[in-house]
């Protein structure tokens, strides 16, 4: 973080960690029934940024926190509010915004484990779910709401009897992303509709110039909690390059998973349809892959997540939907097939592994085309990164199967893109293009790539 972009930002007596870190969540004030939660759920000491940020908003502060991704963010907010619910029980107490649809169910996942054996009830509003049924939930009075901006939105304009005048706490998670993504006008017509008088925790792995804005706007003589001043990644996290002719992306792909066998995989590429085109090639080679992107309906989406989640699949393949804020604790290697164009995005993405102490891999494929982003990259995160061993002839020898494969890859995908046509299928999505618009010949195809 550049150092003038700290302007606005009150430096508070209590913003310093004490000498003596607290060892439990109960030092840090977190009352019995929520400890055992805590307890249950396997978290056995604090993070940092849990250990920052609980005592200053169980104060009943606003809180900014800046951390990077797989810190424990979410047991940073989703306690203090627990705990100020348990104190005085409201129905619509709490809104938490988050930028994508998969973080939202993740998000209410841990609330309502948090919050089980206190009866807390949650309900996630996001697009590509049918809004009669969230209407009908919201009727219900959930205490915590989890939603995208957009959706969010929709209902307070269109469904009857719904308001949010009464809410005590408003969390924007992954804030950077929220209005990286444009949501500006909706995330202002959400503070225009609810009470000024709330807490506001305001979470950000990032401190961009619109997430300061926001801040001005939302926050009240915050406090803020930062555990990295500078990106950084994980330190238990080995990063590596491999330096690739494009065209040999497919069996340098291939031959790292085969290295690699009984790891799981998340593989990250820049395109919905290299995604999908990945996946049929891995699986003509026998590899349980399973995608994850735009294109995809919601249902498609989370049972990929799940299968993943559950070890039934050991490789996902994703776009970066899915590469800011995912818990899935047993991700060991993460792959960056396309190098991602914006070097933050490196940050997140890598950070899908070595989450919570353990340990992890990234390897990030660089071609000829790719120099001046993965530079960019290095800069960034202020190393520079190891080649990973190869062996080049092992991989050249790959090419022949690898090239049947990419043959029967480009003919499904185009089959699936025929069927979508004739089915005139209207998925829901967030980039509603079909797949047939893509397939335009491999060469041509890899060289984008």
């Amino acid at each position: 973080m550049a150092a003038g972009e700290e302007e606005g930002l009150a430096a508070e007596p209590g913003q310093e960690p004490a000498v003596e870190e607290p060892r439990t969540f109960k030092d840090l004030g977190v009352t019995d029934v929520l400890c055992e939660a805590c307890d249950q759920l396997g978290w056995k000491v604090p993070t940092k940024i849990q250990i920052e940020a609980i005592p200053v908003a169980l104060q009943g502060r606003d809180v900014i926190g800046l951390a990077e991704t797989g810190s424990g963010k979410t047991g940073a907010f989703a306690l203090p509010i627990l705990q100020a619910l348990l104190e005085t029980p409201q129905r619509l107490f709490a809104l938490v915004l988050t930028p994508t649809r998969e973080l939202a169910f993740q998000i209410s996942e841990q609330f309502e484990a948090l919050g089980s054996s206190i009866g807390v009830q949650s309900t996630v509003i996001v697009g590509g779910i049918d809004t009669m049924s969230q209407s009908l939930a919201l009727a219900k009075k959930p205490h915590v709401i989890i939603a995208t901006p957009g959706r969010l939105v929709d209902h307070l304009e269109n469904t009857k009897g719904f308001n949010l005048r009464a809410l005590k706490f408003l969390v924007m998670d992954e804030a950077d992303r929220i209005l990286n993504m444009d949501f500006e006008t909706e995330v202002d017509k959400i503070l225009k509709v609810i009470p000024r008088d709330r807490k506001t925790f305001l979470f950000s792995a990032t401190m961009t110039k619109k997430v300061q804005k926001l801040q001005r706007a939302a926050l009240k003589n915050p406090v803020k909690c930062a555990v990295s001043s500078k990106y950084q990644t994980v330190e238990k996290l080995q990063q590596y390059y491999i330096f690739i002719p494009s065209k040999f992306k497919d069996s340098y792909l291939v031959y790292i998973l085969n290295e690699l066998a009984g790891n799981s995989f998340m593989i990250f590429c820049s395109t919905c349809n290299n995604t999908q085109r990945t996946a049929l090639l891995l699986r003509n080679l026998g590899f349980t892959a399973i995608p994850l992107h735009g294109q995809m309906s919601q249902n498609k989406r989370l049972g990929s997540l799940n299968k993943f989640k559950a070890k039934a699949r050991s490789i996902l393949l994703a776009t970066d939907v899915a590469s800011r804020g995912l818990d899935i604790p047993h991700v060991d290697v993460v792959i960056n097939f396309d190098i991602p164009t914006h070097s933050k995005d490196y940050i997140h993405r890598v950070g899908r592994t070595a989450r919570a102490g353990r340990s992890g891999k990234s390897i990030t494929f660089v071609t000829q085309y790719d120099v001046e982003l993965f530079q960019r990259i290095e800069h960034l995160i202020g190393k520079k990164l190891p080649a990973f061993p190869m062996q080049e002839e092992e991989v050249m020898m790959l090419t022949e199967r690898v090239a049947e494969a990419q043959r029967f890859a480009r003919m499904e995908l185009r089959e699936q893109g025929e069927k979508k046509r004739s089915r005139n299928d209207d998925d829901d999505t967030e980039e509603a293009m079909g797949v047939r618009n893509k397939v335009a010949g491999g060469k041509k195809k890899k060289r984008k790539a």
